[in-house]
């Protein structure tokens, strides 16, 4: 087999082409592939009213980067036919080996995307000695395609939080499906417009605001604010971590308190915060002598330590007994996260009906600042949302196989 009808093979063209050249040129690393259409081929017109096949009215030259052949970059050039349509339009042919726009093969871009969910972009602009922005048209092209094509219809639960894009407290929100832990929308900004959008964003992949049911979010007011008008059928669910840890923060401010008033608690912090099995045997003893100590920190605990057990057992009848306890534990700070389960009660008695958390909108979270510390940064919005999707929506891309079938 010639090398002209080996790569002809290798590209998989169709009968209307053929490569005509193969150059390859050692000194500049570089591996040309000439080709041509067979004399007579008649072609479709993009964008036609009709699918009758046209004779080629002229042509022009156009490149693409392909696969590596071996250690040669290659370079496919052809002769692309501009057909005229009915209408008397001259318009170029879409030819089967690229899209239309872009600079790569099909096999090449597939490549990228492939590298791309691996590794960050510039490492893989690097390794195929190209600039990365070329790569990013890349990316974002068939992220933003395959996100668009994504089917909503089914969503009923949604987990909303927000988390750093950018220094200087420059915020995205990310919605992600409960169900699944996929991740379905990250738009700039946070609070009551990032929900809206999400809202605003449903029609297109076939959903309605209507079939959502249930909401798991954080207790922000801007949060609150967006479900209660972009959702007002579903039920909010607040996540028991974020109550947690205003637990843990009202024990730390217990213990600012005393250490305020001459009380020796230096080095003590971590002894009284956390769970007491995730603490050491050392840890353990000085939380029971400082508990002994200052009886006001053993209240502090013992409260702390009944609302991990009841929203554990998601014992929401317990609740009210617990505040109860905490009005009467002349604890200023219980006192007000009391009122604080009041003021939120539905939402803390949705966690303990559904068993509801941002658990997994957390771990999606993770994923994106893993991908933004590797990359170190991402130069504007587009890059990181791209990103995100890519690592955490499960999308699904229309590129050939890279394997053999």
């Amino acid at each position: 087999m010639e090398a002209k009808d080996f790569f002809t093979f290798a590209l998989q063209l169709d009968e209307r082409w053929e490569v005509t050249e193969c150059v390859l040129d050692q000194d500049a690393g570089r591996l040309r592939l000439k080709l041509d259409f067979v004399v007579g081929s008649k072609f479709a017109a993009p964008g036609a009213t009709h699918q009758l096949l046209c004779p080629v009215h002229d042509t022009v030259e156009r490149k693409w980067r392909h696969l590596d052949f071996f250690q040669y970059q290659t370079e496919v050039v052809a002769r692309v036919p501009r057909v005229k349509t009915s209408e008397g339009n001259v318009v170029q042919i879409e030819v089967p080996w690229a899209r239309p726009g872009s600079g790569f093969t099909l096999f090449m871009e597939a490549m990228i995307m492939l590298l791309a969910g691996k590794m960050p972009v510039l490492d893989v602009a690097e390794l195929l000695r190209e600039h990365d922005t070329r790569l990013w048209r890349v990316v974002i092209h068939y992220v933003n395609q395959a996100h668009e094509k994504r089917d909503w219809s089914k969503v009923k639960r949604i987990l909303i939080d927000e988390t750093s894009a950018r220094r200087g407290h420059r915020y995205v929100t990310n919605v992600v499906d409960a169900a699944n832990g996929e991740l379905l929308l990250m738009v700039p900004g946070k609070g009551a417009e990032a929900v809206e959008q999400f809202k605003e964003e449903m029609p297109r992949h076939g959903a309605t605001p209507e079939q959502i049911e249930w909401i798991c979010m954080d207790m922000s007011k801007a949060f609150r604010k967006g479900a209660r008008e972009s959702f007002p059928n579903a039920k909010v669910v607040f996540d028991r971590f974020h109550l947690m840890q205003m637990a843990g923060s009202a024990i730390d401010a217990i213990r600012r308190r005393l250490q305020a008033i001459g009380a020796n608690l230096k080095g003590g912090r971590w002894s009284l915060l956390g769970n007491e099995e995730n603490r050491t045997q050392e840890q353990k003893a000085e939380r029971y002598r400082l508990c002994k100590l200052y009886p006001m920190l053993g209240r502090a605990i013992g409260l702390r330590d009944a609302l991990q057990d009841i929203l554990s057992l998601r014992d929401g009848s317990s609740l009210k007994w617990w505040c109860g306890w905490a009005f009467h534990s002349r604890l200023p700070e219980f006192k007000a996260l009391a009122w604080t389960v009041k003021e939120h009660w539905d939402g803390i008695l949705g966690f303990c009906e559904t068993g509801m958390t941002n658990a997994a909108i957390e771990a999606v979270n993770g994923v994106i600042q893993a991908a933004k510390r590797i990359a170190r940064g991402f130069r504007n919005f587009e890059f990181f949302r791209a990103v995100a999707y890519l690592k955490s929506a499960n999308l699904e891309f229309s590129l050939p196989t890279l394997y053999p079938l």
